[in-house]
């Protein structure tokens, strides 16, 4: 179960949003870089588990920025979908630089896109750097039910597996108060950016998950407690989940889903992304990867890359939507 902040209250940044991406550990994944051509301008991590190489975050040359995370769904089928999250994610973010397209402009063509509606429920958060930021679900029937962050200094906002509006996941109330708290001290004690980052991975890796008996030890035990703790230490799926898999990834492959090899298996907070945006245009993006594509635990500091660049100076525009 995912968790994003986004915030707008250190006095020297315009943005910052920090992200843990929680999933089967054996999903393939990239790690950060530059997209390919077409695309060379985004950067993010990409899903490789389906075909659509869709993100849940990313940035681009231009300013651009989109976070998402799904919801929890009653049947697995309307978690799954049948198209790729992920390329809602890609359609923002890859749309050529030229077509000048505003924030408002793309969430009105989501909400009214039957496609929209064809993949898992998610919320996604999108816009320019140093604009207001719209937080739009494919649930949502018209432009009075999006929400708009980043707005105006001294804003934080968390969002997780649940709805915009639901204050009680505790992990999205620590989220904010934690990174609120960061900001603040890193702000008063006048560190540099280093010791920022490092303040906000604390953030990301707070674990007050309760421990069960180790025979309760899988992701079904846990479901209800991974709402309180905004880090997730490894879980593992009943092995009856793992049984299946062949037979349900020859289903899922007829249906044009992910294989479902990559729904079992050890579960837990895969990546974690911190990205810093300043009034100027400059935009540093730092993930780090806990776990490799076999599930098997990264060094800290080994899975570590960071990429730094400047906004084009006309993207860099307060308060248009």
């Amino acid at each position: 179960m995912c968790i994003a902040v986004i915030s707008t209250a250190h006095p020297l940044y315009s943005l910052i949003i920090i992200d843990n991406r929680d999933e089967y550990l054996r999903r393939p994944t990239s790690s950060l870089d530059w997209w390919p051509e077409p695309s060379s301008f985004v950067l993010g991590s990409r899903d490789l588990a389906r075909a659509e190489n869709g993100t849940w975050m990313g940035v681009t040359k231009q300013g651009k920025i989109a976070v998402l995370t799904n919801y929890r769904e009653n049947k697995s089928a309307e978690a799954v979908g049948w198209k790729s999250r992920g390329k809602i994610v890609n359609s923002w973010l890859t749309s050529p630089p030229s077509e000048q397209q505003t924030t408002r402009d793309f969430v009105q063509a989501m909400v009214a896109s039957p496609e929209a509606k064809q993949v898992g429920g998610f919320s996604l958060v999108c816009g320019h750097i140093n604009e207001p930021l719209a937080i739009v679900s494919n649930r949502s029937h018209d432009m009075d039910q999006i929400t708009w962050v980043a707005s105006e200094k001294d804003q934080t906002r968390g969002l997780s597996n649940t709805s915009v509006d639901d204050r009680t996941w505790l992990k999205i109330v620590d989220g904010e108060r934690l990174t609120e708290t960061a900001i603040k001290e890193h702000a008063q004690a006048q560190e540099d950016e280093d010791a920022l980052v490092e303040r906000l991975l604390q953030v990301l890796s707070t674990d007050t998950l309760p421990r069960l008996p180790e025979e309760n030890n899988n992701l079904d035990d846990y479901i209800t407690y991974i709402t309180k703790s905004i880090f997730v230490p490894v879980l593992r799926t009943e092995k009856a989940a793992a049984a299946c898999a062949d037979d349900e990834t020859k289903k899922s492959q007829s249906n044009g889903l992910m294989d479902q090899r990559y729904f079992s298996g050890l579960y837990g907070t895969q990546k974690q992304t911190v990205l810093l945006a300043r009034p100027d245009g400059r935009i540093r993006y730092f993930e780090r990867t806990l776990y490799d594509n076999q599930a098997k635990a990264v060094p800290i500091g080994q899975g570590d890359k960071c990429f730094e660049f400047t906004v084009s100076p006309e993207k860099v525009n307060l308060n248009r939507q």
